[in-house]
Order: structure tokens, then C-alpha cells, then sequence
């Protein structure tokens, strides 16, 4: 044990001083912050060019149209459309809106035509029909005398509220299942990102002492079992500090976003929806909308979340970081060659990313995945998004059950994989000869 231990801390401590995770480290939490800043700047950027349109309303339906998103509506104030041509071709418009009478009520679609020899931009386009769109709204209800109240309430918000057949259980409430997609896509996408990440950290770790054959020393003293699985905990020791340290970092971060980002209020209110064509938002609406998600998040059985998502992570790191030191001991120098070896055990982890992101959003109890939270190669995934929508206790015992059987199992198997491969040299190696390895005595 004396002799893991040492093990684990030398391939701790090596890397950890590497230049490369340190500035790693460090940079990331920063590239975030980064990446923020570029968001934030691209949602505000605009290109100050603004589109000037001569509006040719033929039926009278529009009148006047307030600019909006950049387009300043200018009324053809008499003109026909030859003179407006003659006038955008020297250069007062843009463009040329002719709206033409409406004529038929009842007619779903209505086309309007847009004349100029510059492409109109999509965010434009959208611009001017969403306005057109509310003005020949508003021009049918004046038309048909029609009561613009009287129509919204004929719009009617349903909401399903699940309720319980029985007194038994905790009752659900209409924000349920949008807090457990939430906190189980969350988990789900953690899982997958640090699984991959690390496990791979292992297969470099052992790639590059073989190269180097810094191995060849290390195994006159020591066991390859346990120069692998020494490998697995460092590697995993490492991947726990900078997690730890993007944790903090990143909480840094955040607390210097608003001191970084002006946000300019007039610009927030421009942004808002229009009150004359859209519902405003109720404040008292939204603070009771935040309260029932928060009293959501309080409901969920967070240390049995959170005991499970643990050992979940463990298993599935186990069980991956064995394989990518096996296959890591098996591969050559030409990393592009050993891409082969490395396929089979990626494809596990993007299939189980997918099911959880194309079914389990769908129904987080449907069959597949109820079979995928069990599969030993999916579970470390999949189960932990289940948790969020409190699936039987008995599939989550079995779960963790086989994930921990098989993380033992997959950590035995490498290691017979390990001890051959790791001193093989100058041969290129498939997978039908590293099954043999498995029944080497």
C-alpha cells in the first residue's frame, strides 16, 4: 500500500507543478470571463447602419409606422412608386415598402412587396414584417369594429397542475419537471464533460511514460496493477484540485461581471416587449413564479442527490479511466494510429449524452431509459439525471450497485490488459489481440 500511495503522490504532485495546468488552471476561470464579455458585446453590437424605407401604404391600413430595430419608416406622403424608384436610385431611400390593400379579410397571408438593390439583412426583414404583422392586426379590428379586450380574453393560458390519486407521496406542482430537467441536464452534462476529460488525462499520463520509458524503471519495483491504478487515483487527485480551483475562480469571476459590464437601463426598457403588442410582464407574477421554483429546488432530497451523483461519478470515472489506461498502454507513439483503440470506449459515453439529451428530456421514464440508468456504461450519466425526477429507490440501488461492480470489474480487467501492453514496443497493436491479453497467465 506504502508503494500506491507513493505512486499516487508522484503523478499528483508532477502534475500539478506542470506549467501546462497551471496556466490551465488559471486561464480558464478568465476565459470564461472572456467569453462572457464577448457574448455580452455581440447581443449589444449593432452596425449603426440604419435602413431608411419609403412606405407606399396602397389601402391606408398602416398609417404612420414608428421606427423600430434600426428601420426608420419614412410615409410616401403622395409619391407613386415610379417617383419613389427615381428617389431611391438617387440615394434618399434604402428601400421601397409597397403595402397593398388588404381587400379580403379573411385571407390568412398577405404579401408586401420590398423594392432595392441591397440585400435586406434577415434581423431587418423579421423587423419589418413584425411590424406590418401588428399594424394589419390592429387595422381588422378597427375595421370590423371589433373590441381589442374582448379579443384577449378570448386567449386562454392552460397550465396542467399534477395532482396525486392518493394522500401518499409529495404532490407536484406545474414547475416539477422543468426544475428536474434543469438540475438533471445539469448533472448530466458535468458528468459527461469530466468523465471524458480526465479519463483521457490517463491515457496521455501513461502514453508518455511509456514513450519515454520511464516505465521500464518503475516496474523493477512496483506492480503494474499498482503503477495503473496509482495512475487512475493521481490523475483523479488532479482533476479534483482543478475543479476545486475553477470553483473558486470562477465565483471570482462572477462577482466582478457587473463591474465589468455597463448594463445601460434605457437600453434594457428599448429591449422590453412593445405594451401595444405584446403582454407586459407582472412583476407580481414573476416574483411568484420565482418563488414556486425555488420552493421546487427545495424540495428535491439534495444529500441523496448529491451522496449518489458522487459515486456515480467515481464508477463511471473508474470504469473509464481503467479503459483509457489500457488502451493507453497498448498505443505507440503515433497517437493517430492508437485513434482505433480509443473509438470503442468514447462511443458509450456519447451515446449515453445522447439518450439523456434526445429521450430522456422527453420522458425521463421511458424504458430505454430506465435500461440505460442500469447499463454499467451508462448509468454514470444517465442515472444522474433521473435522480431529479425521483425515480424508484430500487432502480437507484441496483444502479449504484452495478456501477460499483463494474467499476472492480473494468479496474481488473485493464489491469491485465496493462501489464502487457505497457512493455510492448514497435508493434502495432487491434483489438482482437488485446482481448487475448485478458487470459494471459
Amino acid at each position: 500500500m506504502s508503494k500506491l500511495s507513493l505512486i499516487v503522490k508522484r503523478e499528483y504532485i508532477t502534475r500539478v507543478r506542470k506549467k501546462s495546468f497551471i496556466i490551465g488552471t488559471l486561464l480558464a476561470p478568465v476565459g470564461l470571463l472572456v467569453y462572457f464579455l464577448v457574448i455580452f458585446g455581440l447581443t449589444k453590437y449593432s452596425s449603426g447602419d440604419e435602413l431608411k424605407v419609403a412606405v407606399l401604404d396602397e389601402g391606408g391600413m398602416v398609417q404612420q409606422l414608428p421606427d423600430d430595430r434600426g428601420v426608420r419608416y419614412i410615409p410616401a406622403g403622395g409619391k407613386t412608386l415610379e417617383q419613389l424608384r427615381t428617389a431611391a436610385e438617387e440615394g434618399t431611400y434604402d428601400g421601397i415598402l409597397r403595402i397593398p390593400a388588404l381587400g379580403n379579410f379573411q385571407k390568412k397571408e398577405h404579401t408586401v412587396f420590398y423594392y432595392s438593390d441591397k440585400k435586406l439583412a434577415p434581423e431587418k426583414r423579421d423587423a419589418i414584417e413584425d411590424r406590418i404583422t401588428d399594424k394589419i392586426r390592429d387595422f381588422k379590428i378597427d375595421s370590423l369594429k371589433l373590441d381589442p379586450k374582448t379579443l384577449d380574453m378570448l386567449n386562454t393560458d392552460i397550465a396542467i397542475d399534477p395532482e396525486k390519486l392518493t394522500e401518499a407521496g409529495e404532490d407536484e406542482s406545474r414547475y416539477t419537471a422543468g426544475v428536474g430537467l434543469a438540475i438533471g441536464g445539469i448533472m448530466a452534462f458535468i458528468m459527461f464533460f469530466m468523465v471524458m476529460m480526465y479519463g483521457q488525462m490517463v491515457m496521455r499520463s501513461v502514453m508518455e511514460e511509456k514513450t519515454n520509458r520511464i516505465v521500464e524503471v518503475m516496474m523493477s519495483s512496483v506492480r503494474p496493477f499498482d503503477l495503473m491504478l496509482g495512475k487512475i487515483l493521481g490523475a483523479g487527485a488532479v482533476g479534483l484540485t482543478q475543479v476545486v480551483a475553477w470553483i473558486v475562480l470562477s465565483g471570482a469571476v462572477t462577482m466582478l461581471m457587473p463591474f465589468l459590464i455597463d448594463i445601460d437601463p434605457a437600453a434594457m426598457q428599448q429591449s422590453m416587449p412593445d405594451p401595444g403588442t405584446a403582454a407586459a410582464i407582472d412583476p407580481e407574477e414573476a416574483q411568484s413564479t420565482g418563488l414556486r421554483i425555488m420552493n421546487e429546488l427545495s424540495k428535491q432530497n439534495w444529500p441523496l442527490i448529491a451522496g449518489a451523483f458522487i459515486i456515480f461519478f467515481l464508477g463511471g470515472y473508474f470504469i473509464y479511466a481503467s479503459m483509457f489506461a489500457a488502451i493507453g498502454s497498448a498505443m505507440g507513439d503515433d497517437y493517430g494510429e492508437g485513434q482505433a483503440l480509443v473509438l470503442p470506449i468514447t462511443i458509450p459515453i456519447i451515446l449515453a449524452f445522447y439518450i439523456v439529451a434526445f429521450v430522456g428530456v422527453r420522458n425521463p421514464d421511458s424504458g430505454l431509459m430506465v435500461f440505460a440508468s442500469m447499463f454499467p456504461l451508462f448509468s454514470p450519466i444517465v442515472m444522474p439525471f433521473r435522480m431529479a425526477f425521483s425515480p424508484p429507490w430500487w432502480q437507484v440501488a441496483l444502479s449504484l450497485a452495478l456501477v460499483i461492480a463494474a467499476a472492480f470489474f473494468f479496474v481488473w480487467l485493464a489491469g491485465r490488459i496493462y501489464r502487457v501492453g505497457i512493455l510492448l514496443y514497435g508493434k502495432k497493436v487491434t483489438l482482437k489481440e488485446i482481448s487475448k491479453w485478458m487470459f494471459y497467465q
